[in-house]
């Protein structure tokens, strides 16, 4: 019988981000969903009121593939193969792509479904002063820790099937022990609406007047 190996190895590849220009000193990240990519991503982005207060950068997950029947090019941030080793790789990358902006006063991370979880990461091993979570819980791996986070806006949607009211109650009840944590319970599924938008908006709005005082 032969005896096989399963070996790792680093390797550079080539991010992609879309960036709108606004103020230098506010700064917000972006991550999409599944099968999104970063176009998708900042068109949503755009969509929330008062957003020219702030630089936009919308990230592209490292993980690109052709979807099925279309043949969009898309997305994905990982999978459970070599989770971990995977999770650096992500957390490396958008610390690279941070560092390309001046230190602003305000970086918030943003993130809808799968993207939800590169927000947290992000946002805890950052100095952030703000977190906006759409559609996605908090990562096992910080669930389970005492990660210093920054104040968080929580969306979800009644018709939500995937991120259920369980689990935003659960993470409700870990963050309000970490910081201050706000819900936007929308009439809606798993998806962006302009209810969500505004509650988002607000939430920014806040912490921009907050740098001016």
């Amino acid at each position: 019988m032969t005896d096989f190996e399963i070996n790792t190895i680093p390797a550079t590849v080539h991010g992609r981000y879309v960036v709108r220009r606004g103020p230098a000193d506010h700064l917000l990240i972006g991550f999409h969903g599944y099968g999104e990519n970063a176009d998708v991503h900042n068109a949503e982005l755009q969509q929330i009121p008062g957003i020219e207060r702030w630089t936009t950068v919308a990230v592209q997950a490292l993980h690109p593939f052709y979807m099925h029947r279309t043949g969009a090019i898309v997305a994905s941030w990982m999978t459970s193969q070599d989770r971990d080793l995977a999770i650096e790789d992500n957390c490396a990358y958008v610390r690279s792509v941070v560092d390309q902006f001046p230190q602003p006063r305000q970086l918030v991370f943003l993130g809808f479904s799968q993207g939800v979880a590169m927000a947290y990461r992000s946002a805890a091993r950052s100095a952030a002063t703000g977190l906006i979570a759409l559609g996605g819980d908090m990562p096992p791996e910080l669930a389970g820790s005492q990660p210093t986070l920054p104040p968080v806006l929580l969306g979800r949607g009644t018709r939500e099937e995937w991120y259920t009211d369980e689990k935003l109650q659960k993470d409700v009840r870990i963050l309000s022990k970490l910081t201050t944590v706000e819900t936007c319970v929308f009439e809606g599924g798993h998806e962006w609406t302009a209810e969500f938008r505004e509650a988002a908006g607000r939430f920014l709005e806040r912490l921009a007047d907050s740098s001016t005082t």
